[in-house]
């Protein structure tokens, strides 16, 4: 759907709002907004209340391309509805909004201070789905935990290796090594991260592009090398558990890199708060982001 147009839009100035909160992250999201564990009864009702938050997003008035450039779905939000339209169909054609896809499937126990990504079945009919329905592109989380190098170098392999399938579908992958920041040497960790990220982007075939997300690091621009790889088309970050303010700091530091907030898109936000007032207050959070996110020469 418009592939071209989107890829055109996602080169502009914006950011990318992720909306792609999964089963394990979802409760937490879900108190933040004000909903109690004790709501529901099941992972269907849990659902159902994770997807009217973000329908809710998604219908604000400023919630448009005009700012935002792109937005990670969960895949039961991308077979869901908004405003009777599919969800991506209703994001590129009423928003102006690029539709990506989160295709893993959780995290596996942690090894050698990592968490790569669960296996993927079904991972090929998903993309052919994800396809049909007008999704641009996807993205894949693994964790790094510790300056671990050997860690680290298996992550970004497993990274690689699935963006290469996902590449296949014509769709565009985001890669996302997040180091965490409560990794005890997280300078460290990001350095060897640097590293391995340029070496494998250095061995992708002619006409291959990805796209990273990334922790903010703790040396500022550490990952402007990456931001001019020609086989980088957008670096983005995401916030990681910092406060929308601390995050929005540290990515106005950091050049060519943009936001791909969840948590600090969301801060703020509430169930019980009006249509008004919940609109007023994801404005100004959209508008902080997006000036972090200007381009910085």
């Amino acid at each position: 759907m418009f592939p071209d147009k989107m890829a055109d839009r996602v080169a502009a100035d914006g950011f990318i709002a992720a909306l792609d909160q999964s089963g394990g992250s979802t409760p937490g999201a879900l108190r933040l907004y004000g909903i109690p564990d004790d709501a529901y009864a099941s992972d269907a009702e849990m659902f159902g209340l994770m997807h009217a938050m973000r329908v809710r997003i998604m219908i604000s008035p400023a919630f448009t391309g005009a700012k935002v450039l792109g937005a990670i779905l969960f895949e039961g939000t991308m077979d869901g509805s908004a405003a009777g339209k599919p969800v991506p169909a209703f994001l590129w054609q009423e928003r102006g909004i690029v539709p990506f896809l989160k295709v893993d499937k959780g995290l596996a126990p942690e090894d050698n201070g990592v968490s790569l990504m669960k296996p993927m079945p079904g991972l090929d009919t998903l993309l052919d789905r994800a396809i049909r329905l007008g999704v641009y592109g996807t993205k894949m989380r693994s964790v790094i935990n510790a300056s671990s190098e050997r860690g680290i170098a298996a992550v970004v392999e497993q990274q690689f290796a699935i963006a290469d399938r996902i590449a296949s579908h014509d769709l565009m992958p985001i890669i996302e090594p997040e180091v965490s920041i409560k990794c005890p040497n997280k300078r460290g960790a990001e350095a060897l991260l640097l590293a391995e990220l340029a070496r494998h982007l250095d061995g992708l075939p002619e006409g291959r592009r990805v796209m990273l997300k990334l922790t903010l690091p703790d040396v500022t621009d550490l990952y402007a090398p990456l931001t001019r790889h020609p086989r980088v088309v957008r670096v983005v970050a995401l916030s990681g558990g910092y406060s929308r303010q601390e995050a929005c700091a540290k990515l106005a530091s950091n050049h060519g890199v943009i936001a791909s907030f969840s948590r600090a898109l969301t801060e703020g936000l509430t169930a019980g708060i009006s249509d008004d007032a919940f609109d007023a207050a994801l404005a100004a959070a959209i508008d902080e982001i997006y000036r972090a996110s200007a381009d910085k020469c």
